[in-house]
């Protein structure tokens, strides 16, 4: 497996980790409404209600979220290799190697560390469209591109 296909793999990953984590959210707040019964201290009661119903809104914006990180990783093809920073591109530069990808962070393949960003990050809106021996501006710093895959 290409170091690209093992970002690939990371990314997917942690957008299932994610996906998982809000579902049992959603479930555990579904319970909750159900369960909730009428008590004698009724404003109590719809205090209870209406902070699960807030809740139940982040899970469901987070979920949201998280399926357009699915979306964005279904165009990506880790077998293909870029000659251009595009998405799904690995960039190496004078301050990092970067997986043009979907926002997980930091990642490790073997003994090597790649920041795994969005094309819609600042500095990825930088990166898009250079190719090899470009260099940017970013907060301040000068960054070359020392190569691409």
């Amino acid at each position: 497996m290409t170091v690209k296909q093992q970002l690939y793999q990371h990314c997917a990953e942690y957008v299932q980790q994610r996906l998982n984590t809000i579902e049992n959210t959603i479930q555990s707040h579904q319970k909750a409404l159900s369960s909730e019964t009428k008590s004698s201290a009724g404003d109590k009661h719809e205090t209870g209600r209406a902070m699960l119903q807030l809740e139940m809104e982040k899970a469901g914006q987070q979920l949201a979220s998280v399926q357009q990180m699915k979306e964005i990783l279904a165009k990506i093809d880790p077998t293909k290799p870029s000659s251009i920073v595009s998405l799904g591109a690995i960039v190496n530069t004078s301050l990092g190697t970067y997986f043009l990808s979907i926002s997980a962070g930091q990642l490790q393949v073997d003994k090597d560390v790649f920041f795994a960003i969005s094309a819609s990050s600042p500095i990825g809106k930088l990166l898009l469209g250079k190719k090899e021996g470009d260099a940017l501006v970013w907060n301040g710093r000068k960054i070359e591109i020392h190569y691409i895959s």
